[in-house]
């Protein structure tokens, strides 16, 4: 059975009901997730999954420091971690803010790593935005990325 971490960072509570959500979904379509704050994890726990999905608060159009300072230590596994899963998903505070660059931010970084990152043509284009707290849209969105993320875990 495939198995992904859904990792994130949140201060107020909007980025972590996303990644509830998100673990909630990849639970039911029957992969194992091991759902954890960025605080609770070394990277040394990042070759036993077989992908990743992250999130972060949008701070001045990027991820946290927290977020931030974890994919900068995950340089130790740079080529071992190649061919890995990778979707991303962010709040904000306004349309326009910057959430989009949150997403890009994280997918940059694991392309360097030779990770296969999903895009998607009918939500967010780099993963869902959450303005505020998620509300219905957001649901919807999360459930596409769920799908196809599943989808194509499956196939790898």
């Amino acid at each position: 059975m495939k198995k992904v971490l859904v990792l994130y960072y949140s201060r107020t509570g909007n980025t972590e009901k996303m990644a509830k959500m998100i673990a909630q979904g990849l639970t039911d379509k029957g992969v194992t997730v091991d759902l954890k704050r960025v605080e609770e994890i070394s990277v040394d726990n990042l070759p036993e999954y077989d992908g990743y999905i992250i999130g972060s608060p949008n701070y001045f159009g990027t991820m946290a420091a927290e977020v931030k300072k974890f994919i900068d230590e995950s340089v130790k596994y740079y080529r071992k971690i190649e061919g890995k899963l990778v979707a991303a998903f962010t709040s904000t505070g306004m349309i326009g803010g910057g959430g989009e660059t949150v997403c890009l931010d994280i997918l940059k970084a694991f392309l360097i790593h030779g990770c296969i990152c999903l895009g998607f043509t009918r939500l967010g284009h780099y993963g869902p935005v959450s303005i505020g707290k998620p509300d219905e849209r957001v649901e919807r969105e999360i459930s596409e990325m769920v799908n196809k993320y599943a989808e194509v875990l499956k196939r790898i």
